[in-house]
């Protein structure tokens, strides 16, 4: 696997043509993660993830700004960082060389020192509209349907998708993996395409069984669909797919059609509902306030290319017996690495955690140099891979660098913590598995902050240019 040497982590190295991935990240023993020390990104590029020691100790500090961690003080678990796994993505994987495939696959899915430890991935159920074509799993000729699913097959999704998953899940079996569709098959919507229209209400019940199939299908192909959105932004009809699915809608179709039918086939994959914007918190607290519905949700699930991420506090300030996730954010080609780095860390990696999400994915692992493929009549031309495949050269782009400063160290079971709110410093803290207190903090400001970070025992001072991206490991 080629790696092209701009905007890579240092200590990338060529070694025989095949990338090795060299962060300085971890001790080599056992796969384990250091301790401590400091990993910083800098909007300029002059420091990429890169590695500082930082002195712990108990001796908390009184002479510089105040960082204090209170590790007492626990709020959501999280499941973890990653990307969509989309259908360009596979079919660009698919096509390198099983030596370069292996590789990148390791990096970014292995939990070992040197590897980017995503541990969360959102596929597409059916085509979403980063796939070169448009397809569901019960495509049928004009005219026909199968309201039992006797024709459904994963089609498709048994070339690039699934070989590519089951890939991963050998890597890291314990990986989740979140199912969103994009349109249900045109014979089951009123204008009969793929693009926009509505769900008939006469399948309903249908629809419910596609579902229940596709969760028994992967699981057939060892692979288990952890999660379910009903409908990837159900307030967008002009994506291709797309499906227009009103609040009403989608409360009526979950309370009376899928979550019985998930518990007449005892399917346990968790269905969270919208899947859209913070504008509208209104919808997912609409479906939640019809208590029979509610009993069959686990969560909401939101983007950002509407509001401000802490309306999603109010969903669970609304509800807050149940989860929330943060599913989808693209980065748009050719990719401003400053305005990206600082946009999506302060949003996204702090805000959307600080708001009670329990993921934070990026859009789209990877896309060729030409943003390819998409589909036609509205489908994405210029989302931006986390990395760019070209044959086996893979150039990392600002999303992979974004989410790294999360997911290589604020690993599943991690508990975010208090910390307090300094102007210029956002920040999130969490206490990890492994007994590791982990901040992440941007200097937003335009003066070098040095900050005392204070967390009980583990006691330690930084400090941070204007614009940097801050990892702290204690």
């Amino acid at each position: 696997m080629h790696i092209k040497k701009k905007n890579l982590l240092s200590g990338f190295v060529i070694v025989m043509a095949v990338a090795a991935m060299v962060t300085g990240c971890g001790s080599a023993k056992n796969g384990k993660s250091e301790t401590s020390g400091l990993w910083i990104t800098m909007p300029d590029k002059s420091a990429l993830l890169q590695k500082e020691a930082v002195t712990v100790t108990s001796q908390p500090k009184n002479e510089n700004i105040q960082l204090t961690i209170n590790t007492g003080k626990t709020f959501q678990e999280m499941d973890g960082f990653g990307y969509t796994l989309s259908g360009g993505s596979v079919l660009h994987i698919s096509k390198m060389s099983a030596p370069a495939r292996a590789k990148l696959l390791q990096h970014i899915y292995g939990t070992g020192p040197d590897d980017l430890g995503v541990s969360y991935i959102r596929i597409s159920i059916g085509a979403s509209d980063l796939d070169e074509l448009l397809f569901s799993y019960n495509d049928l000729p004009a005219g026909q349907t199968d309201v039992n699913m006797e024709k459904f097959d994963l089609g498709y999704d048994k070339k690039y998708l699934i070989p590519v998953l089951q890939d991963i899940l050998k890597i890291n079996p314990s990986i989740k993996i979140l199912g969103s569709p994009w349109s249900p098959p045109v014979w089951m919507k009123t204008n009969g395409d793929t693009r926009g229209g509505s769900l008939k209400p006469e399948y309903y019940t249908a629809y419910a069984k596609y579902f229940v199939k596709y969760v028994q299908e992967m699981k057939k192909n060892g692979i288990i669909i952890d999660a379910i959105t009903v409908q990837n932004e159900p307030l967008h009809p002009g994506n291709n797919p797309s499906l227009l699915m009103l609040a009403e809608d989608q409360k009526v179709f979950v309370r009376d059609h899928l979550g019985p039918e998930f518990k007449k086939n005892g399917i346990t994959t968790k269905i969270i509902i919208y899947d859209h914007n913070a504008d509208r918190p209104d919808y997912p607290i609409t479906i939640l306030n019809d208590k029979e519905a509610a009993k069959y949700i686990d969560g909401s699930a939101f983007h950002l290319y509407g509001g401000k991420i802490e309306a999603v506090s109010s969903v669970h300030e609304a509800h807050p017996d149940k989860n929330l996730y943060f599913t989808e954010q693209w980065v748009g080609a050719p990719g401003n690495f400053a305005n990206e780095l600082n946009w999506h860390i302060e949003n996204l990696i702090i805000g959307a955690p600080n708001n009670w999400c329990k993921t934070v994915l990026e859009w789209n692992l990877a896309a060729d140099e030409k943003q390819e493929p998409h589909t036609d009549r509205g489908g994405c031309v210029g989302c931006l891979g986390a990395v760019t495949i070209t044959g086996d050269t893979v150039t990392p782009e600002p999303a992979y660098y974004i989410i790294a400063h999360a997911s290589k160290f604020v690993r599943p079971g991690s508990v975010r913590v208090l910390s307090n709110v300094i102007e210029g410093l956002p920040n999130v803290a969490y206490k990890t598995p492994s007994g590791n207190t982990v901040a992440i903090i941007q200097n937003t400001s335009k003066e070098v902050k040095t900050i005392d970070v204070n967390a009980g025992k583990k006691n330690t001072t930084i400090t941070l240019k204007a614009g940097a991206v801050a990892t702290l490991v204690m």
